[in-house]
């Protein structure tokens, strides 16, 4: 055949004019169809779902999660942490830390691509951008039109409902500290509280600027894991590649060119995968620091291998052994020695979470005096109980007290403690100075729940004389 096909010689570097680096620079992203657009929408649906309505659960009579400033209080279903457990907070931190580590070793930027907010709200704002102004090549034109009616109302329609999301996201952010009935009842009725509405609308203006604004330029220029996550990547990583074996050279072509003849490899040029990439990147040019792995380009890229009559997979979740033509190692050092960590810190936290008393008890002794005789001739000491409920139901305690024959207790035998309360109970206990032959001895005081049996106990010394 003496036929000719015009090849496009491509370079790898970004033509003038398309710095993505330039946070003035607009991107267009183009809608895209395919299975991991479908695994990103619904991994996203379910996080909103699971952030929105968290707050709303109710739990025994109160909100199942809340996070009370004022009171210095976390409940969490039938628990109530305190600043004291904030240990737990550590522990939930460093856990999550060394699962970023493990899951980007082994899968690269997996959270970024499916389960970052800012993925998941900038993805909802484009699709209310093209409900209101259409394809990216829609936008792009509309953006260069001049201002007429037309344009003006697509373009109000689109902020509002930004600025709607933005409200709505604000107000349940806002829910995980405000109890979630107030925070909607005195919201929409304009009773809210000063600071209540400073944190809504500085909440919603964040959200409206990252999401609807400065989209393109967040994961490029402001995102800290985009920068440290090369520590993380191997060679055994897997990420999205292009296969430049397979698809270079690349060039356009008819669907009944026959490759063989032209020399072509499988890429046909039709820049799909840097049209639907959110973050406006050229997968060809190889691994970079921008892709957020959500397989938008993949998508792009199956759908025009199927259209040509081509195989799948010239751009995949893959690595760099793979592409090189060697097999991926899964067990390597790195990865194991994560997945220990993370083990290890698991096993940390459900222990420290599992040994989390509902109450904590507190002994403070009479400074006035280190012990007294009392009418009956008997030596007294004086001791101070303070008592916190975690629990969010009121609870009640018997005390009672070892390391004495003998001695009687003055003061009630049970207390009753109101959730999140500090109660304070003064309580003595007499002995006959004949029964001890030591100055100083040891008690232990024990606080038990009336209800499953859960001991507290804590020591303090018992004073005879000097």
């Amino acid at each position: 055949m003496t036929q000719k096909i015009k090849i496009k010689e491509i370079k790898t570097t970004h033509k003038a004019g398309a710095d993505r680096f330039n946070p003035s620079n607009r991107i267009y992203v183009r809608a895209a169809y395919g299975f991991y657009q479908k695994l990103r929408k619904f991994t996203g649906w379910g996080l909103i779902l699971f952030f929105i309505g968290l707050p709303l659960i109710q739990w025994n009579g109160h909100q199942a999660v809340l996070f009370d400033v004022d009171k210095q209080q976390f409940h969490l279903f039938n628990m109530t942490l305190f600043p004291q457990d904030l240990t737990l907070l550590a522990w939930t931190f460093i856990i999550a830390a060394f699962a970023l580590f493990f899951f980007t070793t082994y899968l690269g930027r997996v959270w970024c691509g499916y389960t970052c907010p800012q993925t998941v709200w900038t993805f909802i704002f484009i699709w209310f951008e093209e409900r209101f102004e259409g394809a990216a090549n829609k936008r792009k034109r509309l953006d260069q039109m001049p201002w007429d009616f037309n344009k003006i109302w697509r373009k109000t329609a689109k902020h509002i409902s930004w600025l709607i999301v933005s409200l709505l996201t604000a107000l349940a952010f806002c829910s995980y500290f405000v109890p979630v009935k107030t925070l909607y009842s005195d919201f929409f009725t304009g009773q809210s509280s000063a600071i209540v509405l400073i944190m809504i609308f500085i909440f919603a203006i964040s959200t409206y600027a990252n999401a609807g604004w400065m989209r393109s330029i967040f994961c490029i220029h402001m995102c800290p894991y985009s920068r440290f996550q090369s520590a993380m990547f191997d060679k055994n990583t897997y990420s999205v590649g292009y296969d430049a074996t397979r698809g270079e050279a690349r060039g356009p072509r008819s669907r009944k060119t026959d490759r063989a003849e032209t020399g072509l490899g499988d890429c046909v040029d039709c820049d799909l995968c840097v049209q639907v990439c959110p973050s406006g990147i050229d997968i060809r040019d190889g691994l970079q620091y921008e892709c957020i792995n959500c397989g938008a380009c993949v998508d792009a890229c199956d759908e025009t291998m199927d259209k040509m009559g081509y195989p799948r997979g010239l751009i995949s979740y893959t690595s760099e052994q793979v592409l090189e033509g060697k097999e991926t190692k899964l067990m390597r050092p790195k990865i194991i020695g994560y997945g220990l960590m993370l083990l290890i810190m698991g096993s940390l936290f459900v222990v420290n979470l599992a040994t989390l008393s509902k109450a904590e008890m507190e002994i403070v002794r009479d400074r006035g005096a280190l012990y007294r005789e009392n009418v009956d001739g008997l030596i007294e000491n004086t001791y101070t109980l303070k008592v916190l409920n975690k629990t969010i139901q009121t609870q009640v305690y018997r005390i009672t007290f070892t390391g004495l024959k003998d001695a009687t207790l003055n003061g009630p035998k049970e207390i009753s403690i109101r959730s999140g309360e500090v109660f304070t109970q003064p309580i003595s206990i007499a002995v006959d100075p004949y029964d001890i032959k030591s100055k100083k001895v040891i008690l232990t005081i024990k606080l038990t729940n009336v209800e499953d049996g859960e001991v507290i106990e804590q020591e303090s010394p018992f004073f005879l004389n000097f």
